[in-house]
């Protein structure tokens, strides 16, 4: 047989076209790639963030002003200056109540170094204060009730977890921010990134 005999009978191979399901898993695979990637971003940009955050949600926060159990108001203005601790809780939520003795002692432990801490109440008024009176706190109280969650969320809170910390410095800049119970090791951590 000759060479146009076999060429004929075998004709060269077409290119190979991709079937329609192979497109769009290409397409559906750098939808997830770049979806990961994205992710990955704003993950590490929040991470990353340079220490010291001032942006709108915090000015908001230091113009807030609210009732204190015991009467009168708590501005928090007026505790611009000296580092803050911050904690919303709720008597309703067992981890808060787990770490208000904790933060309590810390308090105690650390006024002297102008450490200031703040507790603001997502709960009812009513509930505050009878829990106050059975175990007083040394640090101040907020009651910023239910609008406290809508604060929370401005500051970071996005899930609505509860108990939330956050830790400004003298500056007023957002240093920290944890959402569940605080430990004693985080606790030492925050106190060394302002003193």
């Amino acid at each position: 047989m000759s060479e146009e005999e076999i060429s004929s009978k075998n004709p060269p191979a077409s290119p190979r076209t991709p079937e329609p399901q192979s497109g769009r898993r290409h397409w559906l695979l750098a939808g997830v790639g770049m979806a990961a990637g994205l992710g990955g971003a704003l993950f590490a940009w929040q991470k990353f963030q340079p220490k010291g955050v001032m942006n709108e949600a915090v000015q908001n926060f230091w113009v807030q002003e609210f009732e204190k159990p015991e009467g009168g108001t708590l501005s928090l203005q007026s505790m611009r200056g000296k580092p803050l601790l911050v904690n919303f809780w709720a008597t309703w939520c067992p981890p808060c109540i787990e770490e208000l003795p904790l933060i309590d002692a810390f308090y105690l432990a650390n006024q002297s170094k102008s450490l200031q801490v703040v507790g603001l109440a997502v709960d009812q008024p009513s509930m505050v204060r009878r829990y106050l009176g059975q175990k007083p706190l040394n640090f101040p109280v907020g009651l910023a009730g239910f609008n406290g969650t809508s604060l929370g969320q401005s500051l970071g809170n996005q899930q609505n977890v509860l108990p939330y910390s956050l830790l400004f410095d003298a500056n007023g800049m957002l240093l920290k921010q944890k959402a569940g119970k605080l430990e004693q090791s985080d606790l030492d951590a925050w106190l060394r990134s302002v003193i």
